[in-house]
C-alpha cells in the first residue's frame, strides 16, 4: 500500500484508542499495534522515512488494514499483547520462549489430590503456578507431603462409598502419609484445612503454616499426646529452616514483580523475579527478538505484560530499572535507589547478565553462525588437551543402559565439527551377552559398530569416547585390537561421576580444565548419549519388545516377573535368591518352578 492509497482511506480511521492489524496480499497477519489515536498512529507509517530496513519492508507489504476500537489505552495494550501471543505476527516482538510449564493441580473431587501436570484444562480444578522447573515442583510436592498428609490414591471417595465401607486404608495410612479418609478416619473439613496449608506453602506464606502447627502442638501437649507434639515440633523446626533458606530478601516486603533487561541490537533478555511474602517464588529469564525499531522501554513493557500473564501474577507493585509506559492504573511502578528493592533489582540484573553470557557460550559450543575457524576452536582446544594427532572433528560416544538390572541395550551418538550428526546415531540390541554384563556388552557393541564401518569402507572417527571409565574402556579395547584399529583411532574412557578421562593402559586419570569449552563439549556429548540411550530404552519397554530368560519359564507370568525385578532388581539376584526368599514374594509353587528351572540351567 502506497502513501497515496492510504490517504484515500485515512478519513475512515477514527481518532480513538484501539488496535490495528496489517495484512499482506495473501491475508497473512504481518503486524499488530496499539494506539491512543488510531488515525495518527497508522498515518505515521505512511508519512515518515524509517531508518530501519525491516520497518520499510513492513510498509511495502501492507495490503489491508483492520482496526478495533476499545474504551481506553489500557484495553488497547492488553488486546495487543493477547493478539501477539496468539498469532505471533512476523514483524512483532517475538518472545522466544516455547516451553510448557508445570502446574500443581488441586483436583476437583472429594478429598482432592494434588499432583504435577503440564495440561491446564477447564475442569473446575485449582491450578497453582505455573512453575519454571518440573524438578523443583516435584521437590516441592515431596516437601509438602512431609508436613501435610494428603491422599495419593484415585479412589472415588464420595460420602456414599465411604459410608458403605467400600475401601480399606493402604500402606500410606500406616506410614503416616495419609489420615485414611477412605474409611472415614478423616473429615472433609480437616482435609480441606490441610489443603489450605498447601496453598500457603506454595505462595511462600510459611508464617501462617508454622502458626497453624504451633496451635496443633499446643493442643496435643494439653491432651498429653507428647509423642505427637514432639513430631509436630520437628515439623515446625524444619519449616522454619526452610523459610530461613528461602527468604533471601525481606519479610517486610509484600508481593512484588521485579524486571530487568539487557538489549543488544535486535535481541533483548528479560529477567523476572516473582516475590511473595518476602520470598522469591519464581525466577525466569527469556530472550526476545525485536523486529522493528522498538526501544528498550517498549520491549520491557511487552515482556512485563507477557510474563505477568503467563505466571498469573497478582502483584500490584512492579520494580523496574527505568520508567516504562504501561497503561494500567492499578499497577505501581517503582525505580528503587536503595534498600531491599534495589537489592532485588540488582539480583534480577545479575540473573539476566548470567543468562546472556551462558547463551553466548552455548552458541559457541553449538557453533551457530560461525566461520570454519571459529567452529573448530573448541575442537583445537580438545586436541591440545588430549594430545591427539588430528583435530577430533568426528567423535563417537558409546553408553550402555539397562532397567533394574535387566533388558540391556547400548547407544552411540556421533558429533561432526562439534555438532550432533543425528543421522549417524545408532542403537544396539545386545545379541551375544546373557544377563547383565556391561563389559561384555561394550565389547560386543564396539566390535559390531566398527566391523561394519570397515566392511562398508566408511571413515573412522578421530575420537571414541566410552562412557563408563576404566572397565568399560578395557572391554572396548578388546574389540579395537581384534579389528586391528589400535593406533588408528584415539579411544578414551569417561568416568561417570568424576568426569575423569582414561587412556588405554594408563593407571592415572586425566581431567580437562573445569572451566574449559572442551570439557563442556565432552559433557554435552555424554549427556546426549545418555538422552538417546534412555529414550531408546524407554520406547522398547513401552512397546514390550524386551525379552529375558524369565519370560520363557512356563507358569511364570508377566506380573510375577515384574514383581521379582522390582524386589530383587536383576535376574542375577533372582537366581541367587533362596527358594524361601522367592516364596515370600510369589508363593511356594512359583518359587519351586523357578528354582527347578535355574538348577536345570546350571
Amino acid at each position: 500500500m502506497t502513501a497515496a492509497e492510504f490517504q484515500q482511506i485515512a478519513h475512515t480511521i477514527p481518532l480513538l484508542p484501539g488496535i490495528y492489524k496489517y495484512y499482506d496480499t495473501g491475508g497473512t497477519l504481518l503486524y499488530v499495534g496499539k494506539a491512543k489515536e488510531l488515525r495518527k498512529r497508522i498515518s505515521s507509517y505512511f508519512s515518515k522515512t524509517f531508518t530501519s530496513y525491516k520497518t520499510h519492508e513492513l510498509v511495502q507489504r501492507i495490503h489491508r488494514i483492520e482496526f478495533t476500537i476499545v474504551d481506553s489505552e489500557q484495553d488497547a495494550f492488553l488486546l495487543e499483547n493477547s493478539l501477539i501471543k496468539e498469532y505471533q505476527p512476523r514483524y512483532n516482538i517475538n518472545l522466544k520462549d516455547d516451553k510448557t510449564y508445570p502446574y500443581i493441580v488441586i483436583k476437583k473431587e472429594p478429598f482432592p489430590r494434588i499432583f504435577l501436570t503440564r495440561k491446564k484444562i477447564n475442569d473446575g480444578s485449582e491450578y497453582l503456578g505455573p512453575f519454571t522447573s518440573a524438578g523443583k515442583v516435584r521437590d516441592l510436592i515431596g516437601f509438602i507431603k512431609q508436613y501435610v498428609p494428603l491422599r495419593t490414591c484415585k479412589l472415588n471417595l464420595t460420602d456414599h462409598n465411604i459410608q458403605k465401607g467400600k475401601f480399606k486404608v493402604c500402606l500410606e495410612y500406616h506410614l503416616g502419609n495419609c489420615k485414611g479418609p477412605c474409611e472415614g478416619l478423616q473429615t472433609a473439613a480437616d482435609y480441606m484445612e490441610g489443603l489450605q496449608q498447601v496453598r500457603n506453602i506454595l505462595k511462600g506464606n510459611l508464617g501462617s503454616v508454622i502458626g497453624h502447627f504451633r496451635s496443633v502442638m499446643q493442643e496435643q501437649a494439653a491432651a498429653l499426646e507428647f509423642e505427637k507434639a514432639e513430631a509436630t515440633r520437628k515439623k515446625i523446626e524444619h519449616l522454619e529452616n526452610y523459610q530461613a533458606r528461602s527468604v533471601i530478601v525481606s519479610s517486610h516486603l509484600s508481593n512484588l514483580d521485579v524486571f530487568s533487561i539487557i538489549k543488544e541490537d535486535n535481541l533483548a533478555y528479560v529477567n523476572y523475579l516473582m516475590v511473595q511474602n518476602g520470598t522469591i517464588v519464581q525466577t525466569h529469564t527469556v530472550p526476545l527478538e525485536s523486529k522493528l525499531e522498538e526501544t528498550e522501554e517498549e520491549v520491557l513493557g511487552f515482556a512485563i505484560a507477557q510474563l505477568r500473564a503467563s505466571f498469573n501474577s497478582l502483584a500490584r507493585e512492579v520494580i523496574v530499572p527505568f520508567p516504562v509506559e504501561y497503561p494500567d492504573d492499578q499497577l505501581i511502578f517503582t525505580i528503587p535507589k536503595g534498600g531491599d528493592k534495589k537489592k532485588l533489582l540488582d539480583l534480577s540484573l545479575k540473573n539476566v547478565t548470567y543468562f546472556r553470557e551462558e547463551l553466548k557460550k552455548k552458541r559457541i559450543l553449538h557453533l551457530e553462525g560461525k566461520t570454519d575457524m571459529e567452529k573448530k576452536k573448541v575442537l583445537y582446544e580438545l586436541q591440545q588437551y588430549l594430545h591427539l594427532p588430528e583435530v577430533p572433528d568426528h567423535i563417537e560416544c558409546f553408553d550402555n543402559s539397562n532397567f533394574q538390572g535387566s533388558y540391556p541395550v547400548s547407544a552411540m551418538v556421533c558429533f561432526k565439527d562439534g555438532m550432533p550428526s543425528k543421522n549417524d546415531y545408532r542403537h544396539f540390541n545386545v545379541k551375544t551377552v546373557t544377563g547383565i554384563n556391561d563389559f561384555a556388552t561394550m565389547t560386543e557393541v564396539i566390535h559390531r559398530r566398527y566391523k561394519r564401518v570397515l566392511a562398508e569402507e566408511q571413515p573412522l572417527p578421530k575420537l571414541i569416547i566410552i562412557d563408563g571409565g576404566k572397565g568399560q574402556l578395557g572391554a572396548a579395547m578388546i574389540s579395537i585390537r581384534e579389528l586391528g584399529l589400535t593406533g588408528k583411532v584415539a579411544v578414551v574412557g569417561l568416568a561417570k561421576n568424576e568426569e575423569e578421562l582414561f587412556f588405554p593402559g594408563d593407571s592415572e586419570s586425566f581431567k580437562l580444565p573445569w572451566d574449559s569449552d572442551s570439557l563442556k563439549l565432552v559433557r554435552r556429548i555424554r549427556d546426549e548419549v545418555h538422552r538417546y540411550g534412555i529414550t531408546f530404552h524407554r520406547n522398547k519397554r513401552s512397546k514390550g519388545t524386551f525379552k529375558n530368560e524369565l519370560e520363557g519359564i512356563s507358569g511364570i507370568g508377566e506380573q510375577t516377573i515384574q514383581q521379582l525385578l522390582t524386589t530383587f532388581k536383576s535376574v542375577k539376584r533372582i537366581k541367587e535368591a533362596s527358594e524361601e526368599d522367592l516364596a515370600k514374594q510369589i508363593g511356594k509353587t512359583k518359587a519351586r518352578i523357578l528354582r527347578e528351572h535355574f538348577e536345570k540351567g546350571a
